[in-house]
Protein backbone atom coordinates (compact mmCIF):
# COMPACT_ATOMS: atom_id res chain seq x y z
CA UNK A 1 0.00 0.00 0.00
CA UNK A 2 1.24 3.74 -1.07
CA UNK A 3 0.52 5.52 2.39
CA UNK A 4 1.02 9.29 1.14
CA UNK A 5 -1.40 8.01 -1.49
CA UNK A 6 -3.72 6.46 0.61
CA UNK A 7 -3.62 9.64 3.11
CA UNK A 8 -4.78 11.77 -0.05
CA UNK A 9 -7.43 9.43 -0.90
CA UNK A 10 -8.73 9.56 2.96
CA UNK A 11 -8.33 13.77 3.09
CA UNK A 12 -10.02 13.82 -0.21
CA UNK A 13 -13.25 11.71 1.36
CA UNK A 14 -12.97 13.78 4.54
CA UNK A 15 -13.28 17.31 2.79
CA UNK A 16 -15.70 15.97 -0.14
CA UNK A 17 -18.24 14.10 2.20
CA UNK A 18 -19.07 11.13 0.53
CA UNK A 19 -16.86 8.20 -1.40
CA UNK A 20 -18.09 8.63 -4.44
CA UNK A 21 -17.65 12.66 -4.81
CA UNK A 22 -14.03 11.54 -3.21
CA UNK A 23 -13.49 9.38 -6.41
CA UNK A 24 -14.98 11.98 -8.83
CA UNK A 25 -12.01 15.02 -7.18
CA UNK A 26 -9.53 12.28 -7.85
CA UNK A 27 -10.34 11.10 -11.20
CA UNK A 28 -10.31 7.69 -10.02
CA UNK A 29 -13.27 4.82 -9.66
CA UNK A 30 -15.48 4.43 -6.44
CA UNK A 31 -13.87 0.89 -5.73
CA UNK A 32 -10.40 2.02 -5.88
CA UNK A 33 -11.34 4.49 -3.30
CA UNK A 34 -13.49 2.03 -1.24
CA UNK A 35 -10.29 -0.33 -1.35
CA UNK A 36 -7.49 2.37 -0.44
CA UNK A 37 -9.92 3.49 2.29
CA UNK A 38 -10.23 -0.21 3.89
CA UNK A 39 -6.41 -0.83 3.30
CA UNK A 40 -5.54 2.23 5.39
CA UNK A 41 -7.68 1.07 8.23
CA UNK A 42 -6.50 -2.28 8.16
CA UNK A 43 -3.11 -1.09 8.70
CA UNK A 44 -3.74 1.55 11.63
CA UNK A 45 -6.04 -0.92 12.92
CA UNK A 46 -8.64 1.68 13.60
CA UNK A 47 -12.06 3.15 11.55
CA UNK A 48 -11.89 6.40 10.52
CA UNK A 49 -15.28 6.55 9.05
CA UNK A 50 -18.59 5.32 9.79
CA UNK A 51 -20.42 4.11 6.63
CA UNK A 52 -24.41 3.35 6.03
CA UNK A 53 -25.77 3.26 3.01
CA UNK A 54 -26.84 6.52 2.85
CA UNK A 55 -24.06 8.38 4.18
CA UNK A 56 -20.48 8.76 6.14
CA UNK A 57 -19.18 10.25 8.89
CA UNK A 58 -15.56 10.41 10.52
CA UNK A 59 -14.55 8.83 13.95
CA UNK A 60 -12.81 10.55 16.53
CA UNK A 61 -9.96 8.69 15.42
CA UNK A 62 -10.31 9.81 12.06
CA UNK A 63 -10.50 13.19 13.02
CA UNK A 64 -7.42 12.71 15.12
CA UNK A 65 -5.68 11.36 12.19
CA UNK A 66 -6.80 13.80 9.42
CA UNK A 67 -5.35 16.17 11.24
CA UNK A 68 -1.56 15.19 10.93
CA UNK A 69 -2.03 13.53 7.54
CA UNK A 70 -2.97 17.18 6.43
CA UNK A 71 0.44 17.80 8.39
CA UNK A 72 2.37 15.42 6.37
CA UNK A 73 0.70 15.91 3.24
CA UNK A 74 1.47 19.65 3.63
CA UNK A 75 5.60 19.43 4.20
CA UNK A 76 5.79 16.44 1.72
CA UNK A 77 4.41 18.99 -0.92
CA UNK A 78 6.75 22.20 0.51
CA UNK A 79 9.98 19.78 0.70
CA UNK A 80 8.95 18.84 -3.25
CA UNK A 81 8.30 22.57 -3.72
CA UNK A 82 11.59 23.24 -2.69
CA UNK A 83 13.13 20.77 -4.44
CA UNK A 84 11.73 22.14 -7.69
CA UNK A 85 12.56 25.96 -6.76
CA UNK A 86 16.74 25.14 -6.29
CA UNK A 87 16.18 24.00 -9.69
CA UNK A 88 14.35 26.85 -11.17
CA UNK A 89 16.11 30.45 -11.39
CA UNK A 90 13.98 32.84 -8.88
CA UNK A 91 11.30 34.95 -11.37
CA UNK A 92 8.89 37.62 -9.98
CA UNK A 93 8.27 40.24 -7.86
CA UNK A 94 8.92 41.21 -4.50
CA UNK A 95 7.91 44.22 -2.28
CA UNK A 96 10.17 44.69 1.13
CA UNK A 97 10.26 47.59 3.14
CA UNK A 98 12.60 48.73 5.95
CA UNK A 99 13.50 52.09 8.03
CA UNK A 100 14.83 54.99 5.93
CA UNK A 101 18.39 55.51 7.31
CA UNK A 102 19.14 51.53 7.63
CA UNK A 103 17.59 50.70 4.91
CA UNK A 104 19.78 53.43 2.87
CA UNK A 105 22.70 52.62 4.53
CA UNK A 106 22.67 48.42 4.08
CA UNK A 107 19.37 47.28 2.33
CA UNK A 108 19.20 49.04 -0.57
CA UNK A 109 22.82 47.94 -1.95
CA UNK A 110 22.01 44.25 -0.41
CA UNK A 111 19.27 43.86 -2.68
CA UNK A 112 20.70 45.79 -5.75
CA UNK A 113 23.55 42.97 -5.59
CA UNK A 114 20.41 40.61 -5.02
CA UNK A 115 18.95 41.58 -8.58
CA UNK A 116 22.15 41.50 -10.17
CA UNK A 117 22.22 37.94 -8.92
CA UNK A 118 19.00 37.58 -10.32
CA UNK A 119 17.86 39.03 -12.94
CA UNK A 120 14.56 37.65 -13.29
CA UNK A 121 13.23 39.02 -9.94
CA UNK A 122 12.04 42.47 -9.48
CA UNK A 123 11.92 43.82 -6.21
CA UNK A 124 9.94 47.03 -5.31
CA UNK A 125 11.87 49.17 -1.57
CA UNK A 126 9.51 51.21 0.61
CA UNK A 127 11.90 52.73 3.03
CA UNK A 128 9.17 54.05 5.88
CA UNK A 129 10.38 55.09 9.44
CA UNK A 130 6.94 53.42 10.30
CA UNK A 131 5.93 50.03 11.80
CA UNK A 132 4.17 48.59 8.81
CA UNK A 133 1.76 45.78 8.50
CA UNK A 134 2.98 43.60 5.89
CA UNK A 135 -0.14 41.64 5.38
CA UNK A 136 -2.21 44.82 4.99
CA UNK A 137 -0.07 46.64 2.86
CA UNK A 138 1.50 43.69 0.57
CA UNK A 139 4.53 43.49 1.37
CA UNK A 140 7.05 40.42 1.14
CA UNK A 141 9.55 41.03 3.77
CA UNK A 142 10.08 44.28 6.15
CA UNK A 143 13.60 44.83 8.05
CA UNK A 144 12.52 46.32 11.78
CA UNK A 145 14.58 47.43 14.17
CA UNK A 146 13.48 47.17 18.03
CA UNK A 147 11.35 44.19 20.41
CA UNK A 148 8.58 42.68 18.41
CA UNK A 149 4.61 42.20 19.42
CA UNK A 150 3.40 38.91 19.64
CA UNK A 151 2.39 38.30 15.57
CA UNK A 152 1.20 35.85 12.93
CA UNK A 153 4.70 36.78 11.54
CA UNK A 154 7.86 34.82 11.32
CA UNK A 155 11.13 36.47 12.50
CA UNK A 156 14.61 35.80 11.36
CA UNK A 157 17.19 37.63 13.92
CA UNK A 158 19.85 39.49 12.23
CA UNK A 159 21.45 40.87 14.48
CA UNK A 160 21.39 43.93 17.40
CA UNK A 161 21.91 47.38 17.90
CA UNK A 162 23.30 49.69 20.38
CA UNK A 163 21.64 53.24 21.54
CA UNK A 164 24.29 55.38 22.40
CA UNK A 165 25.05 59.26 23.54
CA UNK A 166 28.32 60.63 21.55
CA UNK A 167 29.24 64.29 20.83
CA UNK A 168 32.52 65.64 18.61
CA UNK A 169 35.89 65.59 20.63
CA UNK A 170 35.97 69.49 20.54
CA UNK A 171 33.02 69.61 22.33
CA UNK A 172 34.06 67.33 25.51
CA UNK A 173 37.31 69.28 25.15
CA UNK A 174 35.60 72.39 25.84
CA UNK A 175 32.63 71.36 27.84
CA UNK A 176 33.91 68.27 29.67
CA UNK A 177 32.81 64.69 29.33
CA UNK A 178 30.14 63.49 31.72
CA UNK A 179 30.45 60.82 33.76
CA UNK A 180 26.49 60.01 34.75
CA UNK A 181 23.44 60.65 32.22
CA UNK A 182 22.21 63.45 34.98
CA UNK A 183 24.93 65.96 34.00
CA UNK A 184 23.41 65.98 30.78
CA UNK A 185 20.86 67.84 32.13
CA UNK A 186 23.66 71.13 31.91
CA UNK A 187 24.47 70.46 28.78
CA UNK A 188 23.46 71.11 25.05
CA UNK A 189 21.48 68.05 23.46
CA UNK A 190 20.58 68.09 19.73
CA UNK A 191 17.29 65.72 20.06
CA UNK A 192 15.80 63.33 17.22
CA UNK A 193 11.93 63.65 17.87
CA UNK A 194 9.90 61.13 16.16
CA UNK A 195 6.46 60.16 18.08
CA UNK A 196 7.76 60.50 21.32
CA UNK A 197 8.68 63.05 23.71
CA UNK A 198 12.20 64.36 24.00
CA UNK A 199 13.08 61.86 26.81
CA UNK A 200 16.41 60.11 26.72
CA UNK A 201 16.26 56.74 28.32
CA UNK A 202 19.41 55.22 30.52
CA UNK A 203 19.95 51.99 32.45
CA UNK A 204 21.51 51.93 35.98
CA UNK A 205 22.52 48.77 37.54
CA UNK A 206 19.18 46.95 35.54
CA UNK A 207 17.29 49.95 36.47
CA UNK A 208 14.98 51.93 33.81
CA UNK A 209 15.46 55.64 34.12
CA UNK A 210 15.06 58.83 31.65
CA UNK A 211 15.51 62.36 31.27
CA UNK A 212 14.28 65.85 29.80
CA UNK A 213 17.02 66.75 28.19
CA UNK A 214 16.87 70.29 26.83
CA UNK A 215 18.75 71.58 23.49
CA UNK A 216 18.63 74.30 21.09
CA UNK A 217 18.07 72.06 18.11
CA UNK A 218 15.21 69.98 17.35
CA UNK A 219 14.63 68.22 13.94
CA UNK A 220 12.47 65.32 12.90
CA UNK A 221 15.05 62.99 11.16
CA UNK A 222 18.56 61.86 12.73
CA UNK A 223 20.84 62.70 9.75
CA UNK A 224 20.98 66.79 10.57
CA UNK A 225 21.23 65.86 14.42
CA UNK A 226 24.47 64.29 13.17
CA UNK A 227 25.93 66.62 11.35
CA UNK A 228 25.15 69.16 14.21
CA UNK A 229 26.91 67.28 16.85
CA UNK A 230 29.97 66.85 14.18
CA UNK A 231 29.87 70.88 13.76
CA UNK A 232 30.01 70.22 18.08
CA UNK A 233 26.74 71.90 19.10
CA UNK A 234 26.27 69.09 21.40
CA UNK A 235 25.57 65.48 22.46
CA UNK A 236 23.13 63.60 20.41
CA UNK A 237 21.45 60.19 21.29
CA UNK A 238 21.45 57.57 18.61
CA UNK A 239 20.78 54.14 17.30
CA UNK A 240 24.65 52.71 16.52
CA UNK A 241 24.51 52.49 12.88
CA UNK A 242 23.17 55.63 12.30
CA UNK A 243 26.54 57.33 13.12
CA UNK A 244 28.84 54.58 12.71
CA UNK A 245 31.22 56.01 9.94
CA UNK A 246 31.73 59.04 12.59
CA UNK A 247 32.34 56.93 15.39
CA UNK A 248 34.99 54.57 12.99
CA UNK A 249 36.57 58.10 11.99
CA UNK A 250 37.10 59.46 15.38
CA UNK A 251 34.48 62.31 14.28
CA UNK A 252 32.03 61.75 17.55
CA UNK A 253 33.09 60.09 20.58
CA UNK A 254 30.61 57.57 22.42
CA UNK A 255 30.14 59.11 26.59
CA UNK A 256 28.12 57.42 29.04
CA UNK A 257 28.47 54.03 27.36
CA UNK A 258 28.01 51.84 31.25
CA UNK A 259 24.46 53.47 30.89
CA UNK A 260 23.32 52.03 28.04
CA UNK A 261 20.00 50.78 27.52
CA UNK A 262 20.19 46.89 26.97
CA UNK A 263 21.21 46.38 22.69
CA UNK A 264 17.81 46.59 20.53
CA UNK A 265 17.47 43.43 18.03
CA UNK A 266 16.88 43.62 14.17
CA UNK A 267 14.49 41.30 12.60
CA UNK A 268 13.79 40.26 9.12
CA UNK A 269 9.93 39.39 9.13
CA UNK A 270 8.11 38.17 6.79
CA UNK A 271 4.01 36.11 6.46
CA UNK A 272 3.67 32.92 8.12
CA UNK A 273 3.36 30.80 4.83
CA UNK A 274 4.31 26.56 4.11
CA UNK A 275 5.07 27.65 0.58
CA UNK A 276 7.25 30.40 0.30
CA UNK A 277 8.05 31.49 -3.41
CA UNK A 278 11.54 30.59 -4.25
CA UNK A 279 11.71 34.14 -4.77
CA UNK A 280 11.13 35.13 -1.02
CA UNK A 281 13.70 32.45 -0.02
CA UNK A 282 16.54 33.49 -1.85
CA UNK A 283 15.67 36.75 -1.10
CA UNK A 284 15.57 36.04 3.01
CA UNK A 285 18.71 34.05 2.59
CA UNK A 286 20.64 36.99 0.70
CA UNK A 287 19.81 39.36 3.21
CA UNK A 288 20.50 37.26 6.37
CA UNK A 289 23.89 36.72 4.80
CA UNK A 290 24.55 40.16 3.56
CA UNK A 291 23.36 42.28 6.50
CA UNK A 292 23.96 39.54 9.09
CA UNK A 293 27.77 39.59 9.15
CA UNK A 294 27.90 43.19 8.84
CA UNK A 295 30.31 44.65 11.85
CA UNK A 296 31.19 47.88 13.01
CA UNK A 297 34.30 47.13 14.95
CA UNK A 298 37.07 49.17 16.63
CA UNK A 299 37.06 51.06 20.19
CA UNK A 300 35.00 54.23 20.22
CA UNK A 301 36.49 56.57 22.00
CA UNK A 302 38.02 56.35 25.75
CA UNK A 303 34.06 55.88 26.96
CA UNK A 304 32.98 53.75 24.05
CA UNK A 305 32.72 50.03 24.40
CA UNK A 306 35.55 48.20 21.85
CA UNK A 307 32.49 44.70 20.93
CA UNK A 308 31.08 45.14 17.76
CA UNK A 309 27.99 47.72 17.27
CA UNK A 310 25.96 45.64 15.35
CA UNK A 311 26.74 41.37 15.68
CA UNK A 312 25.67 38.68 14.14
CA UNK A 313 22.77 36.54 16.31
CA UNK A 314 21.47 33.35 15.60
CA UNK A 315 18.72 32.89 13.60
CA UNK A 316 15.15 33.37 15.60
CA UNK A 317 11.16 32.54 14.66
Amino acid sequence: MDKLKAMQTFVAIADAGSLTAAAEVLNSSLPAVVRSLAQLEQSLGVRLFNRTTRRISITEEGRRYLERSRQILSLTAEAEAELRDEEAEPQGVLRITAPVLFGQLHVCDAITRFVQRYPKVSVDVQLLDRVVNLIEEGFDLGVRIGELENSTLVAQGLGHLRRVVVAAPGYLEQHGTPLHPRELLNHNCLRFIGSRAPWWTFYDRGKVFTLPVQGSLTFNQAAPVARACLAGLGFGMFISYQVAPHLRSGALKIVLADYEPPPRPIHLLYPQSRLLPARTRALINWLKSEIGPIRFDGKFGEEGRSEAILNKTQDQG
